[in-house]
């Protein structure tokens, strides 16, 4: 089962409606400017109902209006400490200073009606920070469940394994089909350029430990295959993030049956056993070089290169042997 990003979609909502709010405030009427001036209060009451004066530049004269003081300013701001002689208190206010009320105060204790751009704001930032918070806490175990270098390392001794085993597989069959073409000269001098002496000397020369090199690669092959398909998504934090519930639990499991094949393999070397493997098995590729090389430790030895080729060559049957299977099978139907 694939993961439903639930939050994303909390979150992708919360932005739209924050961004609608925010072009309804950009689309709305512009708010007149206005400047911080000094009040006089001349009246106050405890729950800050005061009359307060003010000068008016624009209409050149001294302006008293009711006005909403803040109560919990400092009561020195208030009538009578801040002014025993005229008992006047202090307060700041905004004077509007375009349109057709410049000079009024603008009054902060009016409360409007929320707007629809007020309404949005308040839906989408809890949404956003809904699934801001969500989605956090939800990738924390897909986050845990990363394991990248543990799968990392296992796709990189599967790789080796299989390229040791496919080399050796090479060098088998090249030889037995230059066996099927050539001979082997019967003296000990053959001159460069066979082609049959040279891949039995490239077989030769990577020895029995290739073969084993072989053998085990194709082991490990088959053994990390299965586990490494499971593991994938604990390959990186975005594969791990999109899997569903079952793929990350099995990705777990999969994860836990890597860990002792690779350790194992990396504490008794194998990793380099593959590698020196192939490299011996690809010594081939210098035609000329791999084939004066070989024409020497061939007349040096060829009854090694000989016995190494029955031993890659299948058997056959003697036509003898044949004929008198065949003349007992009449027999038998004769009688």
């Amino acid at each position: 089962m694939r993961h439903v990003p639930f939050f994303r979609w909390v979150v992708t909502l919360g932005f739209v409606l924050v961004a609608c709010a925010v072009g309804l405030y950009a689309a709305g009427p512009d708010l007149p400017e206005t400047r911080q001036i000094d009040l006089t209060v001349l009246d106050e009451k405890a729950d800050g109902s005061c009359r307060v004066s003010w000068p008016d530049p624009y209409r050149k004269r001294v302006r008293e209006a009711s006005y909403q003081c803040d109560p919990d300013r400092s009561d020195l701001l208030k009538a009578p400490q801040y002014s025993e002689d005229h008992r006047y208190g202090w307060e700041t206010g905004f004077m509007l200073t375009e349109g057709p009320e410049r000079g009024n105060l603008e009054d902060l204790a009016t409360e409007q009606d929320p707007s629809t751009s007020d309404t949005l704001l308040l839906f989408g930032l809890p949404l956003v920070a809904l699934g801001l918070l969500g989605g956090n806490i939800r990738a924390l175990p897909r986050i845990f469940g990363v394991q990248a270098r543990l799968v990392h390392r296992a796709t990189a001794l599967s790789e080796a394994a299989r390229s040791a085993a496919e080399d050796y597989e090479r060098a088998v069959a090249a030889a037995r089909e230059a066996g099927r073409r050539h001979a082997l000269p019967r003296g000990p001098d053959s001159g460069p350029g066979s082609p049959l002496i040279t891949a039995l000397w490239v077989l030769r020369k990577a020895g029995p430990q290739a073969e084993r090199a072989a053998a085990l690669g194709r082991a490990l092959t088959v053994r990390l295959q299965g586990p490494l398909d499971d593991a994938a998504p604990a390959a990186g934090l975005r594969s791990m993030l999109q899997a569903g519930p079952a793929a990350r639990l099995t990705a777990a499991r999969a994860v836990a049956e890597l860990r002792p094949i690779v350790e194992g393999a990396e504490r008794n070397g194998v990793p380099e056993r593959l590698a020196q493997a192939s490299v011996d098995l690809l010594r081939g590729q210098d035609a000329d070089r791999a084939a004066l090389e070989a024409a020497t430790d061939f007349a040096g030895d060829p009854v090694a290169y000989r016995q190494l080729l029955a031993r890659l060559t299948p058997s056959a049957v003697p036509p003898k042997k044949q004929g008198a299977s065949r003349w007992r099978l009449r027999w038998r139907r004769s009688s």
